[in-house]
């Protein structure tokens, strides 16, 4: 009774499975092209075509308005009584946490901290118009911060703006700190300003995708090493020390080895200041981490730092007192527009380069990643243009490049932001301080501000849970997350880009010439073949062999396929032709001696006589081996090639390109096989890498459409049949073909 039930349930199961049957001829490229498929005809001129492209309508002016300020796209539709409150809510937090990290990354920028309240507005307040993001928040950003800073630093050092005081001469030389600070602002500027056309130029050639070249494991370990720099840059505010700020390779090490130097020299007060403002922020932080679905909003640690510290420093004299660096004079009101100093433009072009590109890295995988967790779409090429426009026009008011920042991004879709509204009132914060009450920030202690930097790095420093995590999964992109910290670590965030990325590229050159090459087998009663030294159930068919590379073929892995080739099928033309060759130089020794070797078999000795007129070989798997071995004297030779592979099959599953260099070295490695009578056919090519080889002449001469197969069992059935009827052997020589080495492929 059971069994009748378990073959019911079987039955069933049968049934119920989907199955795939079809019978028709086997199909090559030839027939294909004669029969099946027929390309459509298209009429078109290329005027025709840009004319069409170019022609201007009602519908193409709305989409393009459209692309061009996604605001429009939104807010005549903003559901008001829905997604007002949280966004005032969510932009009040934000602007909160924007005010303290414009003024601390301006530190990092090497300006003065108002120029980090400027970059918190204008930008922010362009990219609510121009952006794509529901969720980011727009402004300064500590690894921008620094790499402007280090530029700034090497256009406009120390050393340039010191000067002896008139009215002594044996007096020492007085660092001249208004000059300096407005030299690095015009450096800043005019970068941010490169950096804004650079991002809207890429924006507007559709380049969105140079972002990929930035594999995650790259720019994590780039932001890695990054923060790395942040923190050593502010260990001397947190200590009270004086030290110059260090650029270029090995800068990391330098500023070490210069605050360890100087440590006896530490501000005790600072340092108690600093180390407090340090424990109460990461507190928070715990908290804010810990009770974030209890809490309404977050915990606003940075902006109590500010304002207790500040009541701190202003109520003791900490700066006259104490010798506590102070952030000084802040002006009130926003700055008139005025041109950048476009003479310093030649010196910055090459940073200017790798600030947009990483600037746009990171804020692209902030926007895509808050995009998938709320479900909507953001485009890179747009994204290009809003944040090259933020900076671009931003930068005539004195501000210094920008991007997204992780921190407060968090903070803004936390507290329920659901449109650029948030930014906009966040941005509106900055603007009251600016023009109300920035003054009220002049005793703020520089110490409170390294404070909340290095707080907020603290996400970062997470990142080197991926090493572990990289070495189980995936040792290439190990490595190019250590060499892009390393490098970025130790030759400065410049130069440590380039390395990573050139690494990065080296890497894909290093997988596509060591690809995984296979010999393939049939699973009976299935279409399917897979590799026969993974699976047991795939098998070869007798004198074909079916070679499989997961790569293109192209100029850098051309000749490393085709010696993959001949190894993995184990026949090689070469050898062959010199096995007949020396067949055919000793066919007329007659009279040659008897010949004798001596096998080892179990520890018994077999003596057996070998005419030198016979062929003492092995075959495994296609490879013929002479086991015969003569003195030093004559020459081992095989005098008869046995082939027992008649037919090899390229299977092209997984190239998707071939260039004129690998086209020549297949066209060239199939007719030296066909010089020793094994034929080659290509299987499963795809028709844009048909069209390749159509171009590229790949079918003249000897190359016909009719040796390519649509799929490998096309081809193998192919080959099997014309395996059935041996052709006719040349003059002197036997058939590589032998009787019974064929099978019916359909069985």
């Amino acid at each position: 009774m059971e069994q009748d039930e378990e073959a019911a349930t079987a039955g069933e199961d049968a049934h119920s499975q989907l199955m795939y049957r079809i019978e028709r001829p086997v199909y090559d490229e030839n027939l294909i092209r004669t029969k099946l498929l027929h390309r459509k005809n298209n009429s078109t001129t290329l005027r025709q075509r840009l004319a069409e492209k170019f022609q201007c309508s009602s519908e193409k002016a709305k989409a393009a308005v459209l692309s061009f300020l996604p605001i429009l796209t939104w807010l005549p539709s903003y559901p008001v009584k829905q997604y007002l409150f949280s966004d005032v809510v969510s932009g009040l937090s934000t602007g909160v946490v924007q005010l303290p990290q414009g003024l601390a990354y301006a530190m990092l920028a090497a300006v003065p901290p108002v120029y980090g309240l400027y970059s918190s507005f204008y930008p922010v307040l362009l990219y609510t118009f121009f952006g794509t993001s529901r969720h980011v928040s727009v402004g300064t950003f500590a690894v921008i911060s620094l790499m402007i800073g280090g530029i700034a630093v090497r256009e406009a050092p120390d050393s340039m703006f010191y000067s002896i005081p008139a009215n002594g001469s044996n007096t020492s030389a007085v660092l001249d700190v208004v000059a300096r600070d407005a030299r690095r602002v015009e450096v800043a500027v005019v970068l941010t300003t490169i950096v804004g056309i650079i991002q809207i130029v890429l924006g507007l050639l559709r380049f969105g995708f140079v972002a990929i070249y930035l594999t995650e494991p790259l720019v994590r370990g780039f932001t890695t090493a990054a923060a790395m720099h942040v923190v050593i840059s502010q260990l001397k505010y947190m200590l009270g020390v004086k030290t110059q700020r260090f650029t270029g390779p090995l800068s990391a090490i330098y500023s070490v080895i210069a605050v360890f130097s100087n440590i006896t020299h530490t501000n005790v007060t600072t340092f108690l200041l600093g180390l407090g403002c340090l424990v109460f922020l990461y507190a928070v932080k715990v908290l804010n981490e810990r009770f974030k679905k209890k809490l309404p909003i977050p915990i606003p640690g940075e902006i109590i730092v500010v304002i207790v510290s500040t009541g701190i420093s202003y109520g003791m004299s900490l700066s006259e007192g104490y010798k506590v660096d102070v952030v000084g004079t802040v002006p009130t009101g926003l700055q008139p527009p005025a041109l950048p100093d476009f003479s310093l433009l030649p010196n910055l072009i090459t940073d200017s380069f790798a600030v947009a590109i990483v600037g746009f890295s990171m804020g692209m995988s902030l926007a895509k990643t808050f995009a998938l967790k709320h479900g909507y779409s953001v485009d890179g090429n747009q994204e290009l243009i809003a944040l090259g426009l933020s900076n671009f026009i931003s930068s005539f008011f004195q501000t210094f490049a920008i991007t997204c920042s992780m921190s407060r991004s968090l903070v803004q879709e936390s507290t329920g932001g659901k449109t650029q509204i948030a930014g906009f009132l966040a941005s509106l914060v900055v603007l009251l301080v600016v023009v109300a009450i920035g003054f009220v920030f002049e005793p703020l202690p520089q110490t409170a501000l390294a404070a909340i930097i290095m707080v907020n790095l603290l996400g970062m420093f997470k990142q080197f849970r991926d090493i572990p995590s990289l070495w189980r999964t995936s040792k290439i992109e190990l490595a190019i997350w250590l060499v892009s910290f390393i490098a970025s670590l130790l030759l400065g965030l410049d130069y440590g880009l380039l390395v990573a990325i050139a690494f990065a590229l080296l890497t894909v050159i290093y997988r596509t010439q060591s690809p995984k090459n296979s010999i393939m087998g049939h699973v009976p009663d299935t279409g399917l073949y897979c590799d026969v030294d993974e699976y047991e159930e795939a098998a070869e068919y007798e004198g074909i062999k079916i070679f499989h590379s997961n790569s293109s073929i192209y100029f850098a892995n051309s000749e490393l396929y085709v010696n993959a080739l001949k190894e993995k099928t184990g026949v090689n033309p070469q050898h062959i032709q010199a096995a007949r060759k020396a067949k055919r130089k000793h066919k007329h020794k007659e009279s040659s001696p008897v010949k004798m070797y001596v096998k080892y078999e179990d520890e018994a000795v077999t003596h057996e006589v070998i005419p030198l007129n016979h062929v003492v070989e092995e075959q495994k798997n296609g490879q013929l081996k002479d086991n015969c071995q003569e003195s030093s004297s004559d020459e081992a030779v095989s005098l008869q090639p046995l082939a027992a592979v008649h037919s090899i099959i390229l299977d092209w599953t997984a190239a998707s390109f071939i260039d004129s260099v690998g086209a020549k070295a297949i066209k060239q490695v199939i007719k030296e096989y066909a010089a020793v009578d094994v034929r080659v056919v290509i299987a499963s090519c795809n028709r844009n890498l048909l069209a390749e080889l159509d171009s590229l002449q790949f079918f003249t001469g000897d190359m016909a459409t009719d040796m390519v197969f649509p799929t490998v069992h096309d081809a193998a059935l192919h080959c099997q049949r014309l395996n059935s009827q041996p052709p006719a052997a040349p003059t002197g020589e036997t058939s590589p073909v032998t009787e019974g080495e064929s099978r019916d492929l359909t069985s």
